[in-house]
C-alpha cells in the first residue's frame, strides 16, 4: 500500500512551509484510511484475500451461519467450498475436491460398487473443516449412494513413533483424536 504524503504533490516552494507541513500531517491519517478502504474493496472482489467485510457479504449472498469459534480461513474456506461446486457430480470430481479441501494425503476414500457404498475419512489435520466437507459429500453424491464417513483417528502405527514418556502426557482421547506433531 502506497505512503500518501500531500507534500509530493505541492509545488517545492509550499513544500518547506510550515503550515502546508502541518496540514500533511492532519490529512495523512485520513488518507491512510482511505488507502486502505481502496485496498479492501479491491481484495474484497476475489476469494482468496477477501477481508472480513467481504466474507460477511458472501455469507449472506450463500446463507451461510458463520459459528462463533469460526476463524477467517475457516469461513473462507467454506465459501470457496459452495463456490467450487461444478456439475457432473463424479467420483473423479468428488476425488478431485477432497484433495483441494483437504490434501493430497488428508482423505482416504473408496466405492464399494456391489453394496453402492462410498467409504471416505478424513484426517484429523482437516478436522475443523469436517462438518463442511461433509455437507459437500453429501451434496455431490446421488441419493442411492450410502454414505460411511468418519475421522482418520491416529492409530499404533503413528502412536509408535514416540515413547511412553511423551505419550503420558495426553490423554486417551487426545491421543486417539488430536494431530500429532
Amino acid at each position: 500500500m502506497p505512503q500518501p504524503n500531500i507534500l509530493e504533490y505541492l509545488p517545492d516552494i509550499f513544500k518547506n512551509i510550515r503550515e502546508m507541513k502541518a496540514y500533511a500531517d492532519a490529512e495523512k491519517p485520513e488518507l491512510e484510511k482511505l488507502w486502505k478502504a481502496v485496498d479492501d474493496a479491491y481484495n474484497d472482489q476475489f476469494l482468496y484475500t477477501m477481508t472480513e467485510n467481504g466474507i460477511k457479504r458472501w455469507e449472506k449472498i450463500l446463507k451461510i451461519s458463520p459459528m462463533g469459534t469460526d476463524t477467517l480461513d475457516d469461513r473462507r474456506f467454506r465459501i470457496i467450498n459452495r463456490y467450487n461446486i461444478q456439475l457432473p457430480y463424479t467420483y473423479r470430481m468428488l476425488e478431485a475436491h477432497l484433495q483441494k479441501m483437504c490434501g493430497k494425503d488428508g482423505y482416504v476414500m473408496s466405492y464399494n460398487k456391489e453394496t453402492w457404498t462410498l467409504s471416505i475419512k478424513i484426517a484429523l489435520t482437516s478436522k475443523k473443516q469436517y462438518q463442511e466437507i461433509l455437507n459437500l459429500v453429501n451434496q455431490m453424491i446421488p441419493a442411492n449412494i450410502i454414505l460411511e464417513y468418519g475421522l482418520l483417528y491416529n492409530t499404533h502405527e503413528i502412536l509408535s513413533a514416540y515413547t511412553h514418556e511423551q505419550l503420558s502426557a495426553y490423554t486417551h482421547e487426545s491421543l486417539r483424536s488430536e494431530v500429532m506433531t
